[in-house]
């Protein structure tokens, strides 16, 4: 509506809609901004940049350069209104969180030359439709309109309309038109500053942009003149030079460019620069300028390095972009991976894509290797773990204390976080485990079919690619998916939770030292830069599965965050025990108690206990009450449990409620089948079991339950990797695509098709062929050790 509005005024309505908004008192406009809207925001001191992204929420003082790309549509002639609606409402909210937004802008010139070419080609229609009659119309010609005329006609327009966008937002605008001579004479500097200031002082947004009207033409390079000095040569240089001027915390500057690559847009190797810093210039190729605008990405680098030199952090990013237009000055503003930062801070290792790059190559290496020698590695890393378990348990003490003293984390994280000497030889027997199930894992022949005489096709089994796994506070969870990472020939990225750091950077040096026995020590990596999981999930070109090991809330955080790439797990567990009206007595004390008591935090915890009616008011019932009773679990009735019951425990909330805790919700069915149907409605298709010796009744449910794993008379603690015999598991899915339940080595495999011919081609099979079809089935007892020299 907002669009619609303005542009169906005439710039003379916007002009007079403005005029009518300067009326507003000071007192107005200061109760624009209420006390609940004002964020705590704290500058840096001048002279010193921000030196990570993380750091960029704490900006006070803002520029925001909009570029010529950015403000003009692709034709070059008008506005792109749609654009700049959704930078005005993003600049306008920063402004009421008690940000002092300043605006450096183009566009007077493109708005100046929709509105002239109009006045043109209405004064040319009336003249020929006078003299030469309405057959002519479709000849004329324009002329050639001169840019200082464009800019005087569009400055007043262009204000106009940033005055009625901003309106909408209960903020106030004001214009500046700036030279060089602005700059360079001292008096004028100053009042340019004291405007300046006094107006951020009453939360108006200055809107500054160069007087084009009448500025000369620049100088061939002559836009930088020293560390003290910038000319304004373009937009560019005045926000480098306006920001520095202001003391800005930062400076966006938005282009048609995703930020800084290391060689031009568009070239096969160019790839997009994360963190630049000043000393890495000369390793940079420049390409052209963009399509409008005197400047190019060598002229905004320039003006970058001069304004972080003095003081001001830089992003440089994309304001372009339909799918990120809408948030890409809030999301650089909260510290995303967005557009390029500037740093004058020298990154201390590799960019986690140069990570990714390394373990690819080398997983590539890994995945060639003789069977026998993966399963070398995954020995040695048991080895290791055993010989140097007093590092490890140091580290993790390390840890431990960091975690208790800061008070941060809960018994039962703190309980994942701990190892012990017990624990770590659990890890080494598993990880033995899976070194025997690697012999035969990557090059297996699924499927072998003689598709006709001399041609032979295969499938064969291959790793998925690269692998991020993402834990939280459970250290162990390092040499058990990269020993599977391993075996199964995967690259890997692991990104461990900051609780666990000294013991992951232990752990994770032992893994490299197993790997660095055949030569792949880089084929596990372990990201240890300041990166935000949210930017992980966003390198789909790079990853090619992410697999969550940690809580429900970190699971639905990934699958929400991740960008074309597929994730492996599941967000609950919310895990059902049925008690048929057939149960043992003993069995059921047994399995309800561990199911619920013996790791109550974990995902295969049962949180529901469904009773067949008939068992109600019966001594089993009672035996099952008494038994939650004495291991203190908190009982929540489910509704019709509680009408049942004169006085009944606190009622659930929700029957879709994962407690991870002593505590269970209780609810009575009719028959097993509302026991499934209420299974299917409020499960998570994690884990469900049957408890009866009625068989018929056992199978009817093992068969309708739509779970990854449903068990019959055994504890939903079994839905385990190590207990499956898997040796260990990065973690249970509940997807319905590739693996399902416990995921162990077989779920980190995929395969690819073989075709061995003998100049074989489609032709031969056609009607005029002389080959046919056979499509026999072979035996696939043989197993490929290389699959990569097929």
């Amino acid at each position: 509506m907002l669009l619609q509005r303005l542009c169906t005024r005439s710039p003379l309505d916007l002009q007079r809609h403005v005029c009518r908004l300067l009326i507003r008192t000071p007192f107005k406009l200061q109760n624009a901004y209420g006390k609940k809207d004002i964020i705590s925001i704290t500058a840096t001191s001048n002279g010193s940049s921000f030196a990570y992204r993380s750091e960029l929420r704490h900006a006070k003082r803002i520029v925001v350069k909009l570029g010529s790309a950015v403000v003009t549509r692709g034709d070059e002639c008008g506005l792109a209104l749609g654009r700049l609606a959704s930078i005005v409402e993003q600049v306008a909210m920063l402004q009421n969180q008690g940000r002092e937004m300043m605006i450096v802008t183009s566009g007077a010139v493109a708005f100046g030359k929709q509105r002239l070419r109009h006045e043109i080609l209405l004064s040319q229609s009336v003249r020929q439709a006078l003299h030469s009659g309405h057959n002519q119309l479709k000849d004329m010609a324009l002329p050639v309109l001169e840019a200082r005329a464009c800019a005087a006609a569009g400055q007043s327009g262009l204000m106009a309309l940033y005055e009625a966008m901003f309106t909408q937002y209960s903020t106030c605008t004001a214009q500046i038109l700036v030279t060089n001579l602005d700059f360079h004479n001292d008096d004028k500097r100053q009042n340019l500053n004291s405007t300046l200031r006094e107006l951020l002082r009453m939360n108006i947004v200055p809107i500054i942009n160069t007087n084009d009207a009448v500025v000369s033409a620049p100088e061939p390079n002559s836009d930088l003149q020293g560390v003290n000095v910038i000319s304004i040569k373009d937009n560019d240089s005045l926000a480098a030079r306006l920001a520095v001027e202001m003391k800005a915390d930062l400076l966006i500057a938005l282009s048609d460019v995703e930020g800084l690559y290391d060689s031009p847009p568009g070239t096969d190797d160019a790839k997009l620069i994360d963190i630049f810093y000043p000393g890495d210039q000369q390793s940079i190729t420049f390409g052209t300028k963009s399509r409008v605008g005197l400047g190019g990405m060598e002229a905004k680098v320039k003006a970058a390095v001069w304004a972080l030199q003095s003081g001001t952090s830089v992003v440089i990013a994309n304001g372009t972009h339909p799918k990120v237009t809408g948030h890409v000055i809030t999301d650089i503003v909260e510290g995303k991976k967005v557009g390029t930062f500037f740093t004058e801070i020298k990154p201390a290792g590799p960019t986690v894509e140069q990570q990714t790059e390394v373990a690819r190559s080398c997983g590539r290496t890994l995945a060639s290797l003789h069977p026998g020698q993966r399963g070398e590695i995954i020995c040695q890393l048991a080895e290791l773990l055993t010989e140097r378990k007093e590092e490890i348990l140091a580290a993790n003490k390390m840890d431990m204390d960091l975690a208790i003293n800061a008070g941060s984390l809960s018994a039962a994280l703190l309980k994942r976080l701990s190892l012990s000497p017990s624990k770590l030889n659990s890890l080494a027997i598993g990880l033995r485990q899976i070194a025997v199930a690697a012999q035969d894992s990557v090059g297996r022949v699924l499927r072998r079919t003689r598709v006709a005489h001399n041609l032979v096709l295969e499938q064969i089994t291959v790793p998925i690619g690269v692998l991020l796994v993402i834990f939280e506070a459970r250290p162990d969870c390092l040499p058990q998916v990269s020993a599977l990472a391993i075996a199964s020939g995967n690259a890997l990225l692991l990104k461990g939770g900051k609780e666990a750091a000294n013991t992951n950077r232990v752990l994770h040096q032992i893994t490299q030292e197993a790997l660095s026995m055949h030569g792949v020590t880089d084929a596990v990596q372990l990201v240890s830069t300041r990166e935000e999981v949210e930017d992980l999930c966003r390198l789909d070109k790079m990853i090619d599965l992410i697999i969550p090991r940690g809580s429900s809330q970190l699971v639905r955080e990934i699958q929400r965050a991740a960008k074309g790439i597929p994730v492996l797990g599941h967000s609950e567990g919310i895990c059902h025990v049925y008690i048929d009206t057939e149960a043992d007595i003993d069995k059921v004390i047994k399995i309800v108690r561990d199911s619920k008591c013996d790791y109550p935090a974990a995902c295969n915890s049962m949180e529901t206990l469904l009773i067949h009616r008939d068992v109600l008011r019966t001594p089993l019932f009672d035996q099952i009450i008494d038994m939650l009773r004495t291991e203190q679990v908190k009982i929540h009735a489910g509704p019709q449990f509680a009408s049942y019951l004169t006085f009944s425990p606190s009622e659930a909330k929700s029957l879709r409620t994962e407690y991870s805790d002593l505590e269970c919700c209780l609810e009575v069915v009719d028959s097993m089948q509302d026991a499934v149907d209420h299974i299917h409605k409020y499960g998570s298709f994690h884990t469900d079991t049957i408890i009866t010796e009625n068989e018929d009744t056992a199978e009817k449910f093992l068969h309708q339950v739509d779970s990854a794993c449903v068990f019959w008379n055994a504890s939903s603690r079994f839905a385990d990797g190590y207990r499956f015999g898997l040796g260990a598991e990065v973690g249970i899915s509940t997807a319905r695509i590739h693996a399902r339940g416990p995921v162990g080595l077989e779920g980190l495999l995929t395969s690819k098709w073989v075709l061995r011919g003998d100049g074989h081609t489609a032709a031969d099979f056609s009607d005029h062929g002389t080959m046919t079809y056979l499509h026999e089935n072979l035996p696939v007892g043989e197993f490929i050790c290389n699959y990569e020299l097929i």
